[in-house]
């Protein structure tokens, strides 16, 4: 089926490829696919959970925790902790945006599709499976799983704090789950640190680089505003989620002032929750994406 919130974007972008996008994607799992996703410790998923509210979050595991059971099926080893703002909204069928990335080799492919819980399990029906470049992905690798405390307890705002904010514009990566009446999908955002604003407690924006013209993540947003971030922080395995509504603003005079930018898109908070220690991983930095604009005056 033709995604009309991709149509739209790519026309607003100047896209004139025919079937560009969702139309073209295919719902079944190459054998390739199948091992890179077996090989994997991170997932990152997105929902929207009983009030609409779309969230991202993270699962992680030892290699194999995610298994392709078929052509259509993977079996994922872990759901959802009872601090997380999706835990429990796999109860039922759910569309589901899985995003498998990897960032010691920049390799990275998304899932999109039905979830549900299975016991222990969260079985997933795949719709749309697809590889994606490795721009703007910074290299790291994993460290051995950390022995600390068991997670913390949610801490839910409705604003960001200043500790929150200084963690926002110092990350170079996070994660964007959007949802419209065409499933949810989860993917990833790149740059140099500084390329997320904080604006205010509740306002943020940043810039949309050029990628591949597929526009899911755009073309959701045409149709529903609602969309989740996650934050991590990587060396000490802090989770740091924002539900929210996000407006692209397409305006070139804007985009012209930031390095790299396609357009802008602004996002405005409506609920946090911060987990810490919410996965036992850990990651130490490589090297920033060669790709990543460089600030005005700089190279």
């Amino acid at each position: 089926m033709n995604h009309d919130g991709e149509r739209a974007a790519q026309r607003r972008a100047g896209v004139t490829a025919e079937n560009w996008g969702s139309a073209g994607v295919a719902a079944t799992i190459p054998p390739v696919a199948m091992d890179f996703l077996r090989q994997q410790r991170m997932l990152l998923i997105g929902a929207a959970d009983d009030a609409g509210a779309v969230w991202a979050s993270l699962l992680t595991g030892t290699p194999g925790f995610a298994d392709p059971t078929d052509e259509r099926t993977i079996a994922i080893n872990g759901r959802p902790g009872p601090e997380d703002p999706l835990a429990g909204v796999f109860e039922t069928g759910r569309d589901l945006g899985m995003l498998a990335i990897e960032p010691q080799s920049r390799r990275r492919m998304r899932v999109n599709g039905q979830a549900v819980r299975d016991g222990h399990r969260l079985v997933v029906r795949t719709e749309q499976v697809y590889a994606n470049c490795p721009k703007y992905i910074q290299t790291r690798d994993v460290l051995a799983d950390a022995q600390s405390s068991p997670s913390g307890p949610a801490r839910t705002t409705r604003e960001l704090d200043d500790q929150q904010r200084r963690w926002i514009t110092a990350a170079d990566t996070f994660f964007v789950a959007s949802h419209s009446r065409h499933g949810t999908d989860t993917s990833h955002r790149g740059g140099n640190p500084g390329f997320v604003t904080v604006t205010g407690p509740r306002q943020l924006s940043w810039p949309d680089y050029l990628g591949n013209s597929m526009y899911m993540t755009l073309g959701n947003l045409e149709l529903d505003p609602r969309c989740g971030l996650l934050f991590l922080d990587w060396e000490r395995g802090h989770t740091l989620h924002l539900t929210g509504q996000a407006r692209t603003d397409w305006d070139p005079d804007r985009a012209a002032r930031l390095p790299g930018a396609q357009r802008v898109v602004d996002f405005e908070v409506d609920r946090v929750v911060q987990i810490d220690r919410a996965t036992a991983l850990r990651w130490t930095f490589g090297r920033y994406s060669r790709f990543n604009p460089a600030p005005f005056g700089k190279e």
